[in-house]
């Protein structure tokens, strides 16, 4: 039975996109096709691959106006913001940029007995299951390396952002990638999970629920097939007393509020040293009610509605329980009336919060963030650790060797200091715990979509 994928805009609840899933058996074929092309992609030089990538990315950036139109329908971020194409230029050139050394064969020994080499050689077909959020940022982290560095790429896009993978096959295409080599597929969980177990892949990056990190382990069990998988996060910022005060509440409100709270590494608890959290938490307040709710297509809106009124419903429940626990709301939601009890939500601040609240263990994904007062380092580390997850901490202080020192007690992939809720492509971006694990960007990200080969070559003499 074939399956009709929708996408309902969060704007005002129509459908905006849908399309037709592929039959396993479409799908299969569709798996055959990049395995079969792929060689022939490998064989070009480096330099070819990495030129029409580039002219992929390039292609994109001429596309900019109508995928910011596209994205605020999709996913509801207000135009204001306009696309990704900033963040995706400079991921995959960098990559680009450092492909040659990561790629390089490591010569061990080149005498005149022996030639030893360890090569890093294509998986083949790299599966790319990607998230609505940063649709566009998100996919290039793998996109960029899986291509330059010889693979095939089937891009299986999230339901919400149905078109993403439209515009990226069209762009790549456009620059010079083959249609076999660079494949947009719609799928359905079944038809992906079928795919996975039936080892089509070489390597399948996911980023998105730790519930659907599980199903993809599930499904590739036995299989050997490698993965990374770029889960949930529940991502800190510690406000040390020496900190710049109108620097980090500038710095970490952005990062619990843009993009309405949906950003994998945003800023959803916050801990300040006593000295500073009563000046801090009103500063914070003020800051968030400068906020404008509302349609994303009006040019003075700065918070969009969330993705789905299913995702604000959750953030929604875990005001609603935390309050209910004893914590203290700061922002009145009669300040935005645009919240609607749907997908447009009024951001919210609350104080008074501990460890046994949902609102500051589980994901919430949206517009809402605790604050805490500690007394010192000890205490904020031990809070931070405090979590299922592990993807980014923020640490805000004028000490840099203080920061290395709480950040390598820290469990978590990347540490920041005075900034947060960003990407630095010639870092790896990982994860730890229930963060899942992995490794994109920096040459780490080309391991990932290759795997070691070794030469051992004895050379005859006479």
């Amino acid at each position: 039975m074939t399956r009709t994928i929708q996408c309902v805009s969060p704007v005002d609840g129509r459908i905006y996109a849908e399309r037709t899933a592929l039959s396993l058996e479409d799908a299969q074929a569709a798996a055959a096709r990049a395995r079969e092309a792929q060689s022939g992609w490998a064989a070009l030089p480096l330099e070819e691959r990495i030129a029409r990538v580039k002219a992929g990315v390039a292609a994109l950036e001429g596309m900019t106006a109508r995928i910011v139109e596209e994205l605020a329908w999709q996913m509801g971020r207000p135009v204001r913001y306009g696309g990704e194409f900033g963040g995706v230029k400079e991921r995959a050139d960098y990559m680009a940029a450092i492909a040659g050394d990561a790629l390089a064969p490591d010569v061990v020994e080149d005498s005149d007995g022996f030639h030893r080499f360890l090569a890093r050689e294509p998986v083949g077909v790299v599966f790319i299951i990607a998230p609505w959020n940063y649709p566009y940022l998100t996919a290039i982290n793998t996109i960029a390396p899986a291509l330059i560095a010889g693979n095939s790429v089937m891009l299986k896009h999230a339901t919400q952002t149905l078109l993403v993978g439209e515009r990226l096959a069209e762009a790549f295409h456009a620059g010079g990638v083959p249609a076999e080599v660079f494949q947009n597929v719609v799928l359905d969980h079944d038809t992906t999970e079928a795919l996975i177990a039936g080892r089509n892949f070489g390597f399948v990056n996911f980023t998105g629920s730790v519930a659907g990190g599980a199903a993809i382990e599930r499904a590739a069990a036995g299989t050997f097939t490698a993965t990374g998988l770029e889960l949930g996060g529940k991502d800190p910022g510690y406000v040390r007393a020496d900190a710049d005060l109108d620097a980090a509440v500038e710095g970490l409100m952005d990062g619990a509020m843009f993009n309405a709270g949906q950003c994998c590494c945003g800023i959803e608890r916050i801990y300040v040293h006593e000295s500073l959290f009563d000046a801090f938490v009103e500063k914070a307040v003020a800051w968030t009610n400068r906020l404008k709710l509302g349609n994303p297509f009006e040019a003075e809106t700065t918070l969009g509605p969330m993705a789905h009124a299913r995702f604000a419903a959750v953030v929604r429940a875990q005001i609603a329980e935390a309050v209910a626990a004893g914590a203290k709301p700061l922002i009145d939601p009669a300040r935005f009336p645009a919240d609607d009890g749907g997908a447009y939500l009024a951001p919210q601040i609350l104080v008074g919060v501990d460890h046994s609240m949902r609102v500051m263990r589980e994901e919430s994904f949206g517009p809402v963030v605790g604050i805490m007062p500690v007394r010192d380092d000890d205490a904020a580390i031990a809070l931070m650790n405090d979590s299922p997850f592990g993807l980014t901490a923020s640490i805000w202080t004028r000490d840099a060797d203080k920061a290395a020192e709480i950040g390598a007690r820290i469990d978590t992939g990347t540490i920041y200091m005075n900034r947060c809720d960003y990407l630095d492509p010639a870092l790896c971006w990982t994860g730890c715990k229930d963060t899942g694990r992995g490794a994109a960007l920096s040459p780490l990200g080309f391991h990932a979509v290759t795997r070691p080969k070794s030469y051992h070559l004895k050379k005859v003499t006479t």
